[in-house]
Parts: structure tokens; sequence; C-alpha cells
């Protein structure tokens, strides 16, 4: 069966996948099922960050027959925060969505990120902190503490004013994502850190959204060493918050 031409998209969700071989099928296959029953014009770009299991083929075979699926193999591993920026940084879209791949945070909680953006907002991120939030599974007590202190480090070295930075579902205009995205130097977990800083840095106007979210305890987030990194990065982004607010230039970009 050939794939449909039905012009522009509207909407592109970007998937970042490092050895998600047992989940990304069942994933793309639910995205799918969303589109089509919202007659959405979306593409859909699978990011294989250097994956050494099937990934890869898993998804090309599933876009195969989709009117506009792209599956983008980085040669080695860089980490989810280079995989998102490329995938980004390919979208034709006016929206660009990123998702994580194993949808813990259903697509169908797009349904209250696109009103925000239609009213003005040019990132729109899903938050788990809020107490509109639904945490349908919880993660281990350890996580998720963790996760709260690294949230109070974001507060006190680079962003004051987001309580949950890390959510993997955030949806961005076109001009604000390709700005960001072609200025970010995260490549790790913490990039979410830095996009956001980077989208205050440019004055864009930014909504957080409580959404559902449902642990899946194969994270790719390893406990100690990803921790570590992250804390690592966080130091980085102060100094480069530092240096910018005592002259440093960052360049905003526009199509």
């Amino acid at each position: 069966m050939e794939k449909r031409n039905l012009g522009q998209p509207f909407l592109t969700i970007v998937i970042p996948a490092y050895n998600e071989e047992k989940r990304i099928g069942l994933s793309l296959r639910k995205i799918i099922d969303y589109l089509e029953l919202r007659n959405f014009n979306a593409e859909i770009i699978v990011v294989d960050d250097g994956s050494s299991d099937q990934t890869a083929e898993i998804a090309k075979d599933i876009l195969a027959e989709y009117q506009a699926g792209l599956v983008i193999e980085m040669p080695k591993n860089r980490g989810k925060g280079a995989a998102v920026q490329e995938g980004i940084l390919r979208a034709k879209s006016e929206l660009v969505l990123f998702s994580d791949a194993d949808l813990s945070t259903p697509i169908e909680e797009l349904e209250k990120l696109l009103p925000l953006a239609r009213e003005g907002y040019e990132v729109v991120i899903g938050s788990r902190a809020w107490p509109q939030s639904e945490i349908r599974k919880r993660q281990s007590w350890l996580r998720e503490h963790m996760g709260k202190f690294f949230n109070l480090l974001v507060r006190l070295l680079v962003l004051k004013g987001f309580k949950d930075t890390q959510c993997g579902f955030k949806l961005f205009k076109r001009e604000a994502a390709r700005t960001i995205f072609s200025q970010l130097q995260t490549s790790g977990f913490a990039f979410d850190v830095e996009v956001l800083w980077l989208a205050e840095k440019f004055g864009y106007k930014i909504a957080q959204v409580p959404v559902v979210w449902i642990n899946y305890p194969d994270s790719r987030v390893h406990l100690i060493q990803s921790s570590f990194s992250m804390l690592i990065d966080l130091i980085k982004l102060k100094r480069k918050k530092l240096g910018t607010n005592s002259g440093g230039k960052i360049s905003k970009q526009r199509d």
C-alpha cells in the first residue's frame, strides 16, 4: 500500500528511542490510532539513538504505510537530548510535540496542550507536579524523591517557576522549536532544563499543564549514573546562565 500524501502536516510527533524494541511497536500503533481517529494530518519521527536492538526495524515496519512517518538512525548513542534535537530540527509542521517512547503520558493528553498553543503560548509542557495531575502508577519511593530533589536543584540553580521540568511531553510552535533546539547543547536527560531556560531567555510564553502520567518500570534513567550526569549538566547550565547574565550572547533565530 502506498503512503497517502495529505500535504503539509500541522503537527509533528518526535519520539526519541533507545533500545525500545519491546515498547515502540505498541506506542506507535496507539499514536497512529489516535491521529487517524481525530483525522489529524501529522508526521511521526522516531529517532533511534544508537540502539543495539531492533528498535529502528520495528519502527520502520509500522511507519511504512503511515502517511508521513520517518525513522532517523543515529550512528551511536548520544543521549535523549541529542535525539530529540535531531528530530525536532527535522520537523516540517507548525506544531511539534516530543513524547517519551513508553507513552508514560498518554498521547490523548495532547488535547490539553493544543488549546493553549492556539491561545498564543509558544511552549506548552506537561507536568506531573500540580494537584490536578493524575499519577496512575507511581515511581519507587527512591526514584520519586530523587526526582523531587533534582527539581529543587533546578529551581535553586537555573529555573524558579517550574514544578516539573522532566515530564517527557512538551509541545512547541515551530519558530520556538527551531530557535530553542538549534541552540541546545545538553545531550543527556537534563536537556529539558536547558530547553526551558532557553525558552525563558528568548521570551517565549510558556504554559504548564497537569497531565496523566503512568510509571513504567523499565526506565532508561539509571538511578546513580544518570543522576550524576544530570547534576553535572545542571552545574554547566548554571555557569552558562551566569555567563549570559554577565554579557554573553545567545542569538534568537527566525525562519
